[in-house]
């Protein structure tokens, strides 16, 4: 009880606090309530309501408006309480699964509460700069690759000359030496 008259007194100061800042406070006249400048401003409208007719139908007409910019207006209005039930009973055989999901998400509630899932946004920060550096080292990895395969292909042309080559000076070692062997005999 006590914890509401704290309260109370609290809005109070901040209600007249509001009135003094927004009035200013005339010593002279003392500060002026901002509900009694409502309840005038009630009891012009009232009176202006009261004299003309069309703004009374008006002023009814405010309630129905209010009805019908609710958005569940439209879901009383078109869908019948007979359908809504047969949706329900058609939903059936999946609302035990559900329930048992939705029972497993407040299991682990403490877990997504967790400083681990509130850091997400940290983390994600870190991840957007990590995978910069993998698109930078794939990029690195790619253009590494081409250099290597050009040196293999300049490699195995290097290769293949030199096998010809080799394949060439073997020949004419080959023929050199069946010409060293075959000597006409000098008699």
């Amino acid at each position: 009880m006590a914890a509401r008259a704290v309260e109370l007194e609290g809005l109070q100061w901040r209600l007249e606090e509001l009135e003094r800042r927004v009035f200013g406070g005339d010593r002279a006249r003392g500060p002026r309530k901002v509900a009694d400048e409502l309840v005038k401003v009630q009891v012009t409208l009232s009176n202006i309501a009261g004299k003309r007719e069309r703004i009374k139908i008006l002023f009814k007409k405010i309630e129905d408006v209010i009805k019908y910019l609710d958005p569940q207006y439209i879901d009383r209005m078109a869908v019948p309480d007979a359908m809504k039930l047969q949706f329900i009973l058609s939903e059936e055989q999946f609302i035990p699964s559900r329930a048992a999901l939705l029972e497993q998400v407040k299991n682990i509630q403490p877990i997504l509460d967790g400083a681990s899932i509130q850091a997400i946004p940290d983390h994600a920060a870190k991840l957007q700069r990590l995978s910069q550096i993998h698109i930078q080292q794939q990029e690195q990895r790619h253009d590494l690759t081409n250099t290597i395969k050009a040196l293999l292909k300049d490699y195995n042309k290097t290769i293949l000359l030199l096998s010809k080559h080799f394949v060439q000076w073997n020949e004419i070692l080959t023929q050199l030496e069946m010409a060293k062997e075959v000597k006409p005999v000098a008699e």
